[in-house]
């Protein structure tokens, strides 16, 4: 991309797996603590949004690997199916959690529930979102 620095390409290369990686971090701490997946999901997107600086619209496309739509049409629908789960299983009001306990070998016990993923479809609606703005941007700038 004509005018972006080497510097920023260079800090760019570091930053963006650190921020996703810190995006995962706060979706996972989420239903329990601050964070969840609107936050991590800006968090995300302004990794990618850093890239585009960086680089340039297509390039960050094939860094995300994903249509920006599909990301947000995948997770309205994780979002709605967490929330129908309670309804349909137990007949409890919509957006009621519910909670498993697997075992996995070599890890013991992982929990899981309904509002963790309803926070991966808020998550994926907001990267979907933000990128999608953003790119479009992009290709009005081009």
């Amino acid at each position: 991309m004509i005018g972006s620095s080497l510097i920023l390409q260079t800090a760019t290369r570091f930053l963006v797996p650190l921020l996703l990686l810190f995006a995962v971090f706060l979706l996972l701490r989420g239903h329990n603590e601050p964070g969840g997946g609107f936050i991590a999901g800006l968090v995300a997107s302004g990794a990618f949004a850093l890239h585009m600086f960086a680089f340039d619209a297509s390039s960050t496309r094939k860094l995300m690997g994903v249509e920006s739509q599909l990301l947000m049409g995948s997770g309205l629908m994780l979002a709605l199916v967490s929330g129908v789960v309670g309804m349909v299983l137990k007949g409890q009001p919509f957006l009621s959690s519910q909670w498993w306990t697997l075992n996995v070998p070599g890890i013991g016990e992982l929990k899981l529930s309904t509002p963790l993923f309803f926070d991966i479809g808020v998550f994926l609606v907001v990267i979907g979102v933000v990128t999608t703005i953003m790119l479009s941007l992009a290709k009005v700038e081009e």
